[in-house]
Protein backbone atom coordinates (compact mmCIF):
# COMPACT_ATOMS: atom_id res chain seq x y z
CA UNK A 1 0.00 0.00 0.00
CA UNK A 2 2.86 2.38 0.77
CA UNK A 3 4.21 2.03 -2.76
CA UNK A 4 0.83 2.81 -4.30
CA UNK A 5 0.36 5.84 -2.05
CA UNK A 6 3.70 7.16 -3.26
CA UNK A 7 2.78 6.61 -6.90
CA UNK A 8 -0.68 8.10 -6.47
CA UNK A 9 0.85 11.22 -4.95
CA UNK A 10 3.32 11.50 -7.82
CA UNK A 11 0.60 11.18 -10.45
CA UNK A 12 -1.58 13.79 -8.70
CA UNK A 13 1.40 16.14 -8.53
CA UNK A 14 2.00 15.59 -12.23
CA UNK A 15 -1.59 16.44 -13.11
CA UNK A 16 -1.72 19.51 -10.91
CA UNK A 17 1.63 20.89 -12.01
CA UNK A 18 1.58 19.86 -15.65
CA UNK A 19 -2.06 19.40 -16.64
CA UNK A 20 -1.45 20.39 -20.25
CA UNK A 21 1.85 18.62 -20.71
CA UNK A 22 0.46 16.24 -23.28
CA UNK A 23 -1.12 18.89 -25.50
CA UNK A 24 0.93 19.50 -28.59
CA UNK A 25 2.40 23.01 -29.02
CA UNK A 26 0.07 25.25 -30.98
CA UNK A 27 -2.99 23.10 -30.36
CA UNK A 28 -6.32 24.92 -30.34
CA UNK A 29 -8.27 23.32 -27.48
CA UNK A 30 -11.36 25.51 -27.88
CA UNK A 31 -14.62 23.65 -28.24
CA UNK A 32 -15.58 23.28 -31.87
CA UNK A 33 -18.99 22.95 -33.38
CA UNK A 34 -18.76 19.90 -35.63
CA UNK A 35 -21.88 21.11 -37.47
CA UNK A 36 -20.02 24.12 -38.90
CA UNK A 37 -17.42 23.36 -41.55
CA UNK A 38 -15.58 25.38 -44.15
CA UNK A 39 -14.34 24.35 -47.59
CA UNK A 40 -10.55 24.42 -47.66
CA UNK A 41 -8.61 24.18 -50.91
CA UNK A 42 -5.08 22.82 -50.59
CA UNK A 43 -2.93 23.71 -53.58
CA UNK A 44 0.56 22.32 -54.06
CA UNK A 45 3.18 23.42 -56.56
CA UNK A 46 5.38 20.44 -57.44
CA UNK A 47 8.12 19.61 -59.98
CA UNK A 48 6.87 18.97 -63.52
CA UNK A 49 7.88 15.29 -63.31
CA UNK A 50 6.21 14.70 -59.93
CA UNK A 51 4.33 11.40 -59.51
CA UNK A 52 0.84 11.04 -58.05
CA UNK A 53 0.62 13.34 -55.03
CA UNK A 54 -1.34 12.87 -51.79
CA UNK A 55 -2.32 14.82 -48.69
CA UNK A 56 -2.06 13.35 -45.18
CA UNK A 57 -3.14 15.18 -42.05
CA UNK A 58 -5.08 15.36 -38.81
CA UNK A 59 -8.57 14.77 -40.15
CA UNK A 60 -10.28 11.41 -40.65
CA UNK A 61 -10.43 11.90 -44.42
CA UNK A 62 -6.67 12.59 -44.34
CA UNK A 63 -5.90 9.24 -42.78
CA UNK A 64 -5.60 10.53 -40.17
CA UNK A 65 -1.95 10.86 -41.13
CA UNK A 66 -1.94 8.07 -43.67
CA UNK A 67 0.68 8.97 -46.30
CA UNK A 68 -1.63 8.05 -49.19
CA UNK A 69 -4.86 9.27 -47.61
CA UNK A 70 -6.26 11.63 -50.22
CA UNK A 71 -5.13 11.90 -53.84
CA UNK A 72 -4.69 15.42 -55.19
CA UNK A 73 -6.15 16.28 -58.58
CA UNK A 74 -4.21 17.74 -61.49
CA UNK A 75 -0.96 17.06 -63.28
CA UNK A 76 2.15 18.96 -64.22
CA UNK A 77 3.29 21.48 -61.63
CA UNK A 78 -0.06 22.15 -59.96
CA UNK A 79 -2.09 19.78 -57.74
CA UNK A 80 -5.12 20.55 -55.57
CA UNK A 81 -7.81 19.04 -53.40
CA UNK A 82 -10.80 20.44 -51.51
CA UNK A 83 -11.79 19.24 -48.05
CA UNK A 84 -14.35 20.24 -45.44
CA UNK A 85 -12.78 21.35 -42.16
CA UNK A 86 -14.61 21.98 -38.85
CA UNK A 87 -14.69 25.58 -37.72
CA UNK A 88 -11.77 26.42 -35.42
CA UNK A 89 -9.85 23.24 -36.26
CA UNK A 90 -6.06 23.54 -36.23
CA UNK A 91 -5.48 21.80 -39.57
CA UNK A 92 -2.13 20.09 -40.01
CA UNK A 93 -1.09 18.33 -43.19
CA UNK A 94 1.79 17.05 -45.27
CA UNK A 95 2.27 16.39 -48.99
CA UNK A 96 3.65 13.01 -50.06
CA UNK A 97 4.16 10.84 -53.11
CA UNK A 98 2.32 7.98 -51.39
CA UNK A 99 4.54 6.92 -48.48
CA UNK A 100 6.42 8.45 -45.59
CA UNK A 101 9.63 7.48 -47.38
CA UNK A 102 8.56 9.87 -50.15
CA UNK A 103 7.60 13.01 -48.24
CA UNK A 104 7.65 16.44 -49.82
CA UNK A 105 10.94 18.33 -49.61
CA UNK A 106 11.74 22.00 -49.24
CA UNK A 107 14.25 24.01 -51.28
CA UNK A 108 17.18 22.71 -49.18
CA UNK A 109 16.18 19.09 -49.96
CA UNK A 110 15.12 18.42 -46.37
CA UNK A 111 11.75 17.09 -45.22
CA UNK A 112 9.26 19.89 -44.66
CA UNK A 113 7.47 20.22 -41.31
CA UNK A 114 3.70 19.93 -41.24
CA UNK A 115 1.78 22.79 -42.82
CA UNK A 116 -0.65 24.27 -40.30
CA UNK A 117 -3.62 26.65 -40.33
CA UNK A 118 -6.49 27.35 -37.94
CA UNK A 119 -9.66 27.28 -40.04
CA UNK A 120 -12.32 29.89 -39.30
CA UNK A 121 -13.54 30.60 -42.86
CA UNK A 122 -13.27 29.22 -46.40
CA UNK A 123 -9.67 29.51 -47.48
CA UNK A 124 -7.10 28.38 -50.05
CA UNK A 125 -3.85 27.07 -48.60
CA UNK A 126 -0.68 26.74 -50.68
CA UNK A 127 2.33 24.49 -50.32
CA UNK A 128 5.52 24.70 -52.36
CA UNK A 129 7.15 21.29 -52.83
CA UNK A 130 10.64 21.30 -54.36
CA UNK A 131 10.76 17.52 -54.73
CA UNK A 132 10.13 14.23 -52.98
CA UNK A 133 12.39 11.92 -51.08
CA UNK A 134 13.87 9.16 -53.19
CA UNK A 135 12.14 5.80 -53.14
CA UNK A 136 14.13 3.96 -50.45
CA UNK A 137 14.48 0.77 -52.47
CA UNK A 138 17.09 2.42 -54.72
CA UNK A 139 19.07 3.61 -51.70
CA UNK A 140 18.77 0.24 -49.98
CA UNK A 141 20.43 -1.45 -52.94
CA UNK A 142 23.20 1.16 -52.74
CA UNK A 143 23.71 0.87 -48.97
CA UNK A 144 27.50 1.25 -49.30
CA UNK A 145 26.82 4.76 -50.56
CA UNK A 146 25.64 5.65 -47.06
CA UNK A 147 29.23 5.63 -45.80
CA UNK A 148 28.32 3.18 -43.05
CA UNK A 149 31.09 1.71 -40.90
CA UNK A 150 30.46 -2.01 -41.10
CA UNK A 151 27.95 -3.88 -43.23
CA UNK A 152 24.20 -3.63 -43.73
CA UNK A 153 21.87 -6.48 -44.66
CA UNK A 154 18.37 -5.45 -45.75
CA UNK A 155 15.21 -7.52 -45.69
CA UNK A 156 12.53 -5.67 -47.65
CA UNK A 157 8.76 -5.82 -47.27
CA UNK A 158 8.83 -8.16 -44.29
CA UNK A 159 5.37 -9.52 -43.55
CA UNK A 160 3.81 -10.59 -40.27
CA UNK A 161 0.84 -12.69 -39.24
CA UNK A 162 0.31 -10.29 -36.33
CA UNK A 163 0.48 -6.92 -38.14
CA UNK A 164 -1.14 -5.65 -41.32
CA UNK A 165 1.71 -3.43 -42.52
CA UNK A 166 4.83 -4.77 -44.18
CA UNK A 167 8.17 -3.16 -43.32
CA UNK A 168 11.86 -3.15 -44.14
CA UNK A 169 14.39 -4.46 -41.64
CA UNK A 170 18.11 -3.64 -41.64
CA UNK A 171 20.78 -5.60 -39.78
CA UNK A 172 24.13 -3.94 -39.00
CA UNK A 173 27.22 -6.05 -38.34
CA UNK A 174 30.63 -4.73 -37.24
CA UNK A 175 33.42 -4.29 -39.83
CA UNK A 176 35.28 -7.41 -38.61
CA UNK A 177 32.20 -9.65 -38.35
CA UNK A 178 33.18 -11.87 -41.28
CA UNK A 179 36.80 -12.10 -40.10
CA UNK A 180 35.82 -13.68 -36.79
CA UNK A 181 33.47 -16.58 -37.60
CA UNK A 182 33.81 -18.01 -34.08
CA UNK A 183 32.64 -14.82 -32.33
CA UNK A 184 29.05 -14.30 -31.24
CA UNK A 185 27.53 -10.88 -30.50
CA UNK A 186 24.94 -9.29 -28.28
CA UNK A 187 22.02 -7.81 -30.21
CA UNK A 188 20.02 -4.58 -29.96
CA UNK A 189 16.58 -4.31 -31.56
CA UNK A 190 16.00 -0.67 -32.51
CA UNK A 191 12.80 0.98 -33.73
CA UNK A 192 12.39 3.61 -36.48
CA UNK A 193 15.15 1.68 -38.21
CA UNK A 194 15.39 3.92 -41.29
CA UNK A 195 16.90 6.66 -39.13
CA UNK A 196 19.88 4.72 -37.77
CA UNK A 197 22.60 4.42 -40.43
CA UNK A 198 21.87 6.24 -43.68
CA UNK A 199 21.24 10.02 -43.76
CA UNK A 200 19.66 9.66 -47.19
CA UNK A 201 16.85 7.59 -45.64
CA UNK A 202 16.50 9.36 -42.32
CA UNK A 203 13.52 11.60 -41.57
CA UNK A 204 15.57 14.82 -41.39
CA UNK A 205 18.51 13.70 -43.55
CA UNK A 206 20.49 13.20 -40.34
CA UNK A 207 20.94 9.62 -39.16
CA UNK A 208 21.65 8.53 -35.60
CA UNK A 209 25.18 7.41 -36.50
CA UNK A 210 24.70 4.16 -34.59
CA UNK A 211 27.52 2.50 -36.54
CA UNK A 212 29.93 5.30 -35.68
CA UNK A 213 28.89 5.41 -32.02
CA UNK A 214 29.20 1.64 -31.76
CA UNK A 215 32.71 1.58 -33.21
CA UNK A 216 33.83 4.58 -31.16
CA UNK A 217 32.72 2.87 -27.95
CA UNK A 218 34.43 -0.36 -28.96
CA UNK A 219 37.68 1.40 -29.92
CA UNK A 220 37.71 3.18 -26.56
CA UNK A 221 37.29 -0.14 -24.78
CA UNK A 222 33.91 0.74 -23.28
CA UNK A 223 32.13 -2.34 -24.62
CA UNK A 224 32.21 -5.05 -27.26
CA UNK A 225 30.27 -4.11 -30.42
CA UNK A 226 26.82 -5.62 -30.83
CA UNK A 227 24.71 -6.51 -33.84
CA UNK A 228 21.93 -3.96 -34.40
CA UNK A 229 18.56 -4.88 -35.93
CA UNK A 230 16.72 -1.78 -37.17
CA UNK A 231 12.99 -2.29 -37.69
CA UNK A 232 11.59 0.38 -40.00
CA UNK A 233 8.39 2.07 -38.93
CA UNK A 234 5.17 2.06 -40.97
CA UNK A 235 2.08 4.20 -41.44
CA UNK A 236 0.73 2.47 -38.31
CA UNK A 237 3.74 3.61 -36.25
CA UNK A 238 1.84 5.29 -33.42
CA UNK A 239 -0.44 2.31 -32.88
CA UNK A 240 2.33 -0.25 -33.26
CA UNK A 241 4.49 1.49 -30.67
CA UNK A 242 1.64 2.11 -28.19
CA UNK A 243 1.21 -0.58 -25.48
CA UNK A 244 -2.49 0.30 -25.27
CA UNK A 245 -2.99 -0.36 -28.97
CA UNK A 246 -0.91 -2.57 -31.31
CA UNK A 247 2.32 -2.92 -29.33
CA UNK A 248 1.34 -6.42 -28.07
CA UNK A 249 1.06 -7.57 -31.69
CA UNK A 250 4.28 -5.73 -32.56
CA UNK A 251 5.99 -7.58 -29.71
CA UNK A 252 4.80 -10.92 -31.08
CA UNK A 253 6.15 -9.97 -34.50
CA UNK A 254 9.55 -9.20 -32.97
CA UNK A 255 9.76 -12.19 -30.67
CA UNK A 256 8.03 -14.92 -32.65
CA UNK A 257 8.88 -13.98 -36.24
CA UNK A 258 11.82 -11.58 -36.51
CA UNK A 259 14.10 -12.78 -33.72
CA UNK A 260 14.17 -16.42 -34.93
CA UNK A 261 15.20 -15.20 -38.38
CA UNK A 262 17.95 -13.01 -36.93
CA UNK A 263 19.20 -15.85 -34.74
CA UNK A 264 19.23 -18.19 -37.73
CA UNK A 265 21.10 -15.87 -40.09
CA UNK A 266 23.51 -14.09 -37.71
CA UNK A 267 25.81 -15.09 -34.88
CA UNK A 268 23.96 -13.56 -31.96
CA UNK A 269 24.20 -14.54 -28.32
CA UNK A 270 20.97 -15.99 -27.01
CA UNK A 271 19.15 -15.02 -23.81
CA UNK A 272 17.87 -11.79 -22.27
CA UNK A 273 21.24 -10.87 -20.78
CA UNK A 274 22.51 -10.38 -24.35
CA UNK A 275 19.34 -8.89 -25.89
CA UNK A 276 18.37 -5.20 -25.67
CA UNK A 277 16.03 -2.70 -27.27
CA UNK A 278 16.26 1.01 -28.02
CA UNK A 279 14.21 3.80 -29.56
CA UNK A 280 13.23 7.45 -29.42
CA UNK A 281 9.90 9.16 -28.73
CA UNK A 282 7.18 6.51 -29.28
CA UNK A 283 10.02 4.09 -30.07
CA UNK A 284 11.19 4.69 -26.50
CA UNK A 285 7.70 3.91 -25.19
CA UNK A 286 7.67 0.53 -26.92
CA UNK A 287 11.25 -0.16 -25.79
CA UNK A 288 10.30 0.26 -22.14
CA UNK A 289 7.17 -1.83 -22.70
CA UNK A 290 9.21 -4.70 -24.16
CA UNK A 291 11.60 -4.74 -21.19
CA UNK A 292 8.75 -4.45 -18.67
CA UNK A 293 6.45 -7.09 -20.18
CA UNK A 294 8.98 -9.47 -21.74
CA UNK A 295 11.89 -9.73 -19.25
CA UNK A 296 12.50 -13.29 -20.41
CA UNK A 297 13.52 -11.81 -23.80
CA UNK A 298 14.98 -8.32 -23.15
CA UNK A 299 17.13 -7.19 -20.22
CA UNK A 300 17.68 -3.52 -21.00
CA UNK A 301 16.31 -0.51 -22.87
CA UNK A 302 17.69 2.79 -24.11
CA UNK A 303 14.81 5.29 -24.20
CA UNK A 304 15.65 8.61 -25.86
CA UNK A 305 13.14 11.45 -25.51
CA UNK A 306 10.46 9.08 -24.28
CA UNK A 307 7.05 10.34 -25.43
CA UNK A 308 5.70 9.64 -21.98
CA UNK A 309 2.88 12.18 -22.46
CA UNK A 310 1.08 9.87 -24.93
CA UNK A 311 -2.59 9.90 -23.87
CA UNK A 312 -6.18 9.69 -25.07
CA UNK A 313 -6.13 13.47 -25.30
CA UNK A 314 -3.17 13.41 -27.67
CA UNK A 315 -4.83 10.75 -29.81
CA UNK A 316 -7.94 12.93 -30.13
CA UNK A 317 -5.81 15.89 -31.18
CA UNK A 318 -3.84 13.75 -33.63
CA UNK A 319 -7.05 12.41 -35.19
CA UNK A 320 -8.49 15.90 -35.61
CA UNK A 321 -11.10 15.34 -32.90
CA UNK A 322 -12.10 17.63 -30.03
CA UNK A 323 -9.65 16.77 -27.20
CA UNK A 324 -11.57 18.67 -24.50
CA UNK A 325 -13.19 15.66 -22.83
CA UNK A 326 -10.46 13.11 -23.59
CA UNK A 327 -8.46 11.69 -20.68
CA UNK A 328 -5.24 13.74 -20.31
CA UNK A 329 -3.44 11.25 -18.05
CA UNK A 330 -0.62 9.57 -20.02
CA UNK A 331 -1.19 5.88 -20.71
CA UNK A 332 2.12 4.98 -19.10
CA UNK A 333 1.28 6.71 -15.83
CA UNK A 334 -2.18 5.13 -15.88
CA UNK A 335 -0.48 1.73 -15.99
CA UNK A 336 1.08 2.32 -12.57
CA UNK A 337 -1.84 0.65 -10.79
CA UNK A 338 -1.76 -0.74 -7.22
CA UNK A 339 -0.84 -4.19 -8.50
CA UNK A 340 1.69 -2.99 -11.09
CA UNK A 341 5.17 -4.45 -10.77
CA UNK A 342 8.44 -4.10 -12.63
CA UNK A 343 10.70 -7.11 -13.14
CA UNK A 344 14.01 -6.72 -11.34
CA UNK A 345 17.52 -6.62 -12.76
CA UNK A 346 16.85 -4.72 -15.99
CA UNK A 347 19.02 -1.89 -17.33
CA UNK A 348 16.81 1.17 -17.84
CA UNK A 349 17.99 4.40 -19.46
CA UNK A 350 15.77 7.45 -20.02
CA UNK A 351 16.73 10.89 -21.26
CA UNK A 352 15.08 14.08 -22.47
CA UNK A 353 15.93 17.54 -23.73
CA UNK A 354 14.39 20.90 -22.91
CA UNK A 355 13.21 22.13 -26.33
CA UNK A 356 10.27 21.24 -28.58
CA UNK A 357 8.27 18.20 -27.48
CA UNK A 358 11.03 17.30 -25.04
CA UNK A 359 10.18 20.39 -23.00
CA UNK A 360 7.08 18.49 -21.78
CA UNK A 361 8.87 15.34 -20.68
CA UNK A 362 10.80 16.16 -17.50
CA UNK A 363 8.06 15.93 -14.90
CA UNK A 364 6.31 12.75 -16.15
CA UNK A 365 9.69 11.06 -16.73
CA UNK A 366 10.64 11.82 -13.14
CA UNK A 367 7.29 10.41 -11.98
CA UNK A 368 8.10 7.15 -13.76
CA UNK A 369 11.66 7.14 -12.41
CA UNK A 370 10.47 7.62 -8.84
CA UNK A 371 8.01 4.76 -9.26
CA UNK A 372 10.84 2.57 -10.55
CA UNK A 373 12.79 3.45 -7.42
CA UNK A 374 9.89 2.11 -5.33
CA UNK A 375 10.37 -1.10 -7.33
CA UNK A 376 13.99 -1.40 -6.19
CA UNK A 377 15.78 0.33 -9.07
CA UNK A 378 18.74 2.53 -8.13
CA UNK A 379 19.85 5.56 -10.12
CA UNK A 380 23.33 5.17 -11.51
CA UNK A 381 23.13 1.41 -11.07
CA UNK A 382 20.12 -0.18 -12.77
CA UNK A 383 18.40 3.10 -13.65
CA UNK A 384 19.75 6.21 -15.34
CA UNK A 385 17.85 9.42 -16.16
CA UNK A 386 19.62 12.23 -18.04
CA UNK A 387 18.52 15.76 -18.88
CA UNK A 388 20.09 17.56 -21.86
CA UNK A 389 19.66 21.32 -21.69
CA UNK A 390 18.98 22.84 -25.10
CA UNK A 391 18.36 19.50 -26.82
CA UNK A 392 15.34 19.24 -29.13
CA UNK A 393 13.17 16.33 -30.27
CA UNK A 394 15.00 15.28 -33.44
CA UNK A 395 17.57 12.97 -34.96
CA UNK A 396 20.42 15.46 -34.54
CA UNK A 397 19.86 15.50 -30.77
CA UNK A 398 19.65 11.71 -30.56
CA UNK A 399 22.77 11.28 -32.69
CA UNK A 400 24.70 13.44 -30.21
CA UNK A 401 23.94 11.16 -27.27
CA UNK A 402 23.19 7.67 -28.61
CA UNK A 403 26.66 6.54 -27.57
CA UNK A 404 25.76 6.98 -23.90
CA UNK A 405 22.81 4.60 -24.24
CA UNK A 406 24.97 2.05 -26.04
CA UNK A 407 27.52 2.22 -23.24
CA UNK A 408 24.81 1.83 -20.59
CA UNK A 409 23.43 -1.29 -22.27
CA UNK A 410 26.63 -2.97 -23.44
CA UNK A 411 29.31 -2.12 -20.87
CA UNK A 412 30.19 -5.05 -18.58
CA UNK A 413 28.07 -5.10 -15.45
CA UNK A 414 29.82 -4.21 -12.25
CA UNK A 415 30.11 -7.12 -9.78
Amino acid sequence: MIKWQIVFGLVVAFLLGCAAVDVEPGEDTATRSEAVTHPVVIQASVPADAPVVYVAGNLPELGPWHPAALKMAGDGTSRSVTIQVPHGHNLQYKITAGSWEQEGLGPSATVLPSFTATITEPVTLTAAIAGFRTDPVALISDWRGSGVKGDLTYWTDVTSTFLEETRHVVVWTPPDYAAHPDRDYAVIYMHDGQNLFDPRLSYTNIDWGVDEAMMKGAEEGLFEPAIVVGIWNTAARLKEYSPDHLAPQYARFLIEELMPRVEQDFRVKRGPEHTFTMGSSMGAIVSFYLVRDYPEVFSGCGCLSTHITWSEQQIAWYNGEDPTDANPVPFLLRSLTPDAAMPSGQRLYFDYGTEGLDAHYEQPTQVLAQWLETQGYRRGDTLNVEKYDGADHNEAAWRARVGKQLTWLLAPRRP
